[in-house]
C-alpha cells in the first residue's frame, strides 16, 4: 500500500546539551537537511535550549518541540512549562507521555491526556508516546499495555484535533539499549495503533495520523523500518544528538519518500 502521510523524524535530545552546544548541533542539523521539505524534521531540545534553537531553525523547515509540558496555562508549579511558553518560541510540537516521564515521575495516562488535551487547545501538535516495558512484553500483554495508554491518552480528543496528533510507540526494552524490535515486530504495534485509532476517530482520521517508531532508530535500521506499512517516522534519542547521524534517518525517509 502506497504511503500517502509524510514521514515526521524528531529528535529528543533529553537533557543533554546546554543552550551553546545546542546551538551547534541546531547549525549542524539546518546545514545537513534543513534545505528540504520532503521529510518532516524536528528538534526537541531542553527547555533551556529552546530560545537558541529556535533563532537557528527560524528560516529553516526544521521545526521546533518541547520535550514536555504542563497542562495548566500558568500557576505554582515549580519548575515546569506552559504550552504559551513554548509557542512563544513558535515550538510546533510537544512530547508527552515519554516513557521516561511515566516511569521516573510517575505520570499517569489521566494527567498525560490533560496535557494532550491543552497542548490542541495551544496549537501545539502532541507527540503522544506509548509502549511497553521488557516485562510487559515478556509476558505478552504488549498489545493490552499499548491500547490502555493510547486511549487513556487520547480521551476527549475531537477528531478536528486528532488529525494533527502524532503517537510514538517506543518500546521501553528498545530504548538506550542497543536491542531494536525487528521491523515485523514493530509494524504489528503500529498495525495495532492504526487500529485502535481507527475505532475512536474513524479510518479515514486513522490514515492520516502518523505513527512514530521510537526504539534506538538510527541509520543502519531507518530504512527497513521506515518502510513497513505503518510506520511513519521515528523519534530519535542518541542518534539525534549528532547532526550526521540524525541527517542519516531523515535521508533514508527521503530517499523512501522519493521512491513512491
Amino acid at each position: 500500500m502506497e504511503k500517502h502521510r509524510k514521514y515526521i523524524i524528531a529528535g529528543n535530545w533529553k537533557m543533554n546539551k546546554t543552550a551553546g552546544e545546542s546551538v551547534e548541533l541546531a547549525e549542524g542539523v539546518v546545514k545537513e537537511v534543513g534545505d528540504q521539505t520532503v521529510v518532516e524534521a524536528v528538534l526537541c531540545p531542553p527547555f533551556t535550549s529552546l530560545d537558541s534553537v529556535a533563532t537557528v531553525v527560524e528560516d529553516s523547515p526544521v521545526k521546533l518541540g518541547g520535550q514536555n509540558m504542563h497542562p495548566a496555562a500558568s500557576g505554582a508549579y515549580t519548575g515546569e512549562v506552559s504550552a504559551e511558553m513554548l509557542r512563544f518560541f513558535y515550538a510546533s510540537y510537544v512530547i508527552l507521555g515519554h516513557s521516561e516521564r511515566r516511569e521516573y515521575f510517575k505520570e499517569s495516562d489521566a494527567f498525560i491526556n490533560e496535557k494532550v488535551l491543552a497542548a490542541f487547545a495551544n496549537n501545539l501538535k502532541p507527540i503522544l508516546c506509548v509502549g511497553e516495558s521488557l516485562e510487559e512484553r515478556e509476558s505478552g500483554s504488549t498489545l493490552q499495555v499499548v491500547e490502555t495508554q493510547t486511549r487513556g491518552g487520547l480521551a476527549n480528543v475531537t477528531n478536528e484535533d486528532a488529525e494533527s496528533l502524532v503517537v510514538a510507540y517506543e518500546p521501553v526494552w528498545a530504548i538506550g539499549t542497543g536491542k531494536t524490535a525487528t521491523p515485523e515486530m514493530a509494524q504489528e504495534v503500529h498495525a495495532a495503533i492504526r487500529g485502535i485509532l481507527t475505532d475512536l476517530f474513524g479510518s479515514e482520521i486513522a490514515q492520516k495520523i502518523r505513527i512514530q517508531y521510537g526504539g534506538s532508530m538510527k541509520g543502519s535500521n531507518a530504512k527497513e523500518l521506515l518502510s513497513q506499512t505503518d510506520i511513519d517516522g521515528g523519534l530519535i534519542g542518541g542518534a539525534s544528538l549528532d547532526a550526521k547521524s540524525f541527517a542519516e534517518i531523515i535521508n533514508a525517509a527521503r530517499e523512501l519518500e522519493e521512491a513512491e
